[in-house]
């Protein structure tokens, strides 16, 4: 029996073998072609949108020049989204004349960027959308939106006043959070007492801790603000509003704090308190000396978080009187039947909030980079 030879097959070319094994990417010229389209339609709806905004202003006689160079500027503007649309349907072209020319490497490099300006124009499309839709709700109903919130001559003459009153939420959030480190300490370290002595000591911090966890802010501060008035009893019914109200934040925030120090405490490894013990330390002088300096690094983000909220929490003081921002916001607010007072409180909150959070971000980063090394 005699055996067939197959044919052998002539070794392919390198470019040949790349086309068998690796398809060509896609075309991604349609892609292109429907951001083009999603850019016109916004730059279409910025135009209107600007056209409704000349009118509106117009009843507030607010006119001249400069607002029409103004929104001319920003029609120009709104033609931003175009061009990585533009630019994504050239390069996608390019990546179709590589595919012509087998040249793969070109091909794949040239539709990545063709996706990538695709998307980016649709996100500035979608982006630009959102604040258009912002400003139509702004200048709805003969801009009754504007006129309620942001009645300008209003905010400014206003202004003095909110920010005198803001002082007492300084004073009640800065002497309170000093407060709330001290017994978030107390708590956390009473929580965590070792052995059967420390059983009661461990009940009692988690008793404390469940129950002001459990309690709303605004209901703590309504029972100590009002409840140890009626109360009658020597020196603590003479106390005033903004006292109270640091001794209602202090028991809700250092609930909250106790379980940040008591999650910080416990991330220091065991093998740190046994060999410090083992080297003759005491338990208190283990945490002092040897955990809570490592655990400290751990806390910082946390821990301003929680600031962060409590100093949001400093605008329920006025349920009991307080004469902070928000309380005088709302005199301000009953008096001239708007509310752009209250939304001066708001930018204020939040022009001092969000420092803050930019340094808890900056921090969690370097924490990050730090483990990472």
């Amino acid at each position: 029996m005699t055996r067939r030879i197959q044919p052998l097959d002539l070794p392919a070319t390198s470019e040949e073998r790349s086309w068998r094994f690796r398809a060509p990417p896609r075309d991604t010229t349609p892609g292109a072609l429907a951001a083009i389209a999603i850019a016109l339609l916004v730059a279409a709806c910025s135009w209107h949108t600007l056209v409704d905004l000349r009118a509106a202003l117009a009843t507030l006689n607010v006119t001249g020049t400069g607002i029409v160079v103004l929104l001319v500027l920003l029609g120009i503007a709104a033609l931003y989204p175009l061009v990585p649309a533009v630019r994504s349907l050239r390069v996608a072209r390019q990546a179709r004349r590589a595919i012509v020319g087998a040249d793969l490497a070109a091909a794949r490099a040239a539709a990545s960027t063709s996706r990538s300006d695709r998307w980016v124009s649709i996100g500035l499309a979608f982006g630009l959308m959102i604040v258009l839709a912002l400003i139509q709700f702004l200048i709805a109903n003969d801009i009754a939106v504007g006129r309620t919130f942001f009645l300008l001559p209003l905010m400014s003459e206003t202004l003095p006043l909110i920010a005198k009153a803001f002082w007492t939420n300084i004073h009640i959030f800065m002497v309170a959070e000093v407060l709330v480190l001290i017994v978030g300490l107390v708590a956390a370290v009473a929580r965590m007492a070792p052995g059967p002595a420390g059983r009661p000591v461990r009940v009692l911090a988690i008793t404390y801790i469940d129950v002001f966890r459990g309690l709303p802010v605004i209901i703590t501060i309504y029972l100590v603000g009002f409840g140890i008035s009626l109360t009658g009893l020597p020196v603590l019914k003479d106390l005033s509003p903004e006292t109270f109200a640091i001794i209602a934040l202090t028991l809700t925030s250092s609930s909250y704090v106790a379980e940040i120090y008591r999650a910080g405490i416990e991330s220091i490894h065991w093998s740190q308190t046994a060999a410090s013990r083992s080297l003759g330390l005491s338990y208190a002088q283990t945490l002092r000396f040897i955990v809570i300096p490592q655990a400290v690094r751990r806390m910082i983000p946390p821990l301003l978080n929680q600031f962060i909220s409590l100093q949001k929490d400093t605008a329920l003081v006025n349920i009991i009187g307080s004469m902070d921002s928000f309380n005088q916001a709302k005199i301000i607010a009953s008096n001239h039947f708007n509310l752009s007072a209250v939304t001066t409180v708001a930018a204020i909150f939040i022009a001092i909030t969000i420092p803050q959070t930019r340094l808890v971000d900056r921090l969690i980063e370097r924490r990050r980079l730090a483990g990472g090394m």
